[in-house]
């Protein structure tokens, strides 16, 4: 009989956080709470969302998650909490320690997210930073094992701004063993810090970074692409948007790439710019299977983390 496995870390900060052995383990419990395969709770459990950025899909998924799992959530708004006002995390934090189970956090600063978890009691996850965007990455790779069956042999490539996105699918690529390419003009390539990390678990054959999307996107598995001005970047959009002409994922790209090739975009889309309303709404498209695939990871990752 399937068993959750116990995590060796009680926070997800990082995609650097988790083992191969144990990204696979919340793999399968979330397959079997999207087939319906498996009946766990958290009965009375409450998880705190702290969002300083703006959500759609990781609130929703988060909350909808946690009411699966028999627990409940309550919403943390930095403009409508003392968070606002100015007070400390490490005062914020351990008074949440004794109300909430488990806080998400979707912020600007990887040093906010540890500061939290310094204090905090519990779990903490990251649900975005500037830096990273993990729990993307686990239903990005979790969307793939759905389609390929494993992860050997398949070429990711990545075409955009080498964000806090690109960097999550550079660590978990590593860990899990896919081949990741990222293509990006020159001057936005992913977080070299990130990329050391990532040379820790596999050496330098995993990883190729490409100024030319065509070069990148020859005969991949997987065309993933991401808005090219994160929030909080709205002053460099008309920079970037000049910057990057010629890196949207278009026919001409999925065609250099194999013929069952699939599409991914962690949304929101913004048409013609970053992707092409054709390749969107191609057959090669699973971009709507990928988002769902959030709330199933992260109801995995909640039971894993808590249980």
């Amino acid at each position: 009989m399937f068993q959750p496995k116990k995590l060796g870390k009680t926070n997800f900060l990082s995609s650097f956080d988790f083992t191969k052995s144990e990204i696979l383990n919340i793999f399968e419990l979330a397959e079997r709470f999207k087939t319906k395969d498996i009946e766990l709770k958290l009965k009375d459990k409450v998880l705190g969302l702290i969002f300083d950025k703006s959500s759609t899909r990781t609130r929703v998924s988060f909350q909808v998650a946690m009411s699966r799992l028999g627990g409940s959530t309550i919403e943390l708004n930095p403009n409508t909490s003392q968070i606002g006002r100015g007070e400390l995390i490490k005062d914020t934090a351990r008074v949440l320690s004794g109300y909430c189970d488990v806080l998400a956090i979707r912020t600007f600063s990887q040093d906010d997210l540890e500061e939290y978890s310094k204090w905090f009691a519990k779990p903490v996850i990251n649900a975005l930073t500037d830096i990273e965007h993990p729990c993307q990455a686990l239903a990005d790779f979790f969307t793939i094992k759905e389609i390929f069956g494993d992860f050997e042999n398949v070429v990711l490539t990545f075409i955009g701004d080498g964000n806090n996105v690109a960097n999550s699918l550079i660590l978990c690529g590593a860990i899990l063993g896919a081949q990741v390419r990222i293509a990006c003009p020159k001057g936005y390539e992913p977080d070299h810090s990130i990329i050391q990390k990532a040379l820790t678990i596999r050496g330098d054959e995993f990883l190729k970074i490409y100024n030319n999307p065509d070069d990148a996107a020859k005969d991949a598995d997987v065309l993933y692409t991401d808005v090219w001005s994160s929030m909080g970047e709205e002053k460099q959009s008309k920079d970037k948007d000049k910057n990057f002409q010629g890196f949207t994922l278009n026919q001409n790209l999925l065609s250099k790439a194999k013929k069952d090739c699939v599409v991914l975009h962690c949304l929101p889309a913004y048409r013609e710019k970053e992707i092409t309303e054709d390749v969107f709404e191609s057959n090669n498209s699973r971009i709507f299977q990928q988002a769902e695939n959030r709330m199933h990871v992260q109801q995995a990752l909640l039971y894993s983390l808590l249980s």
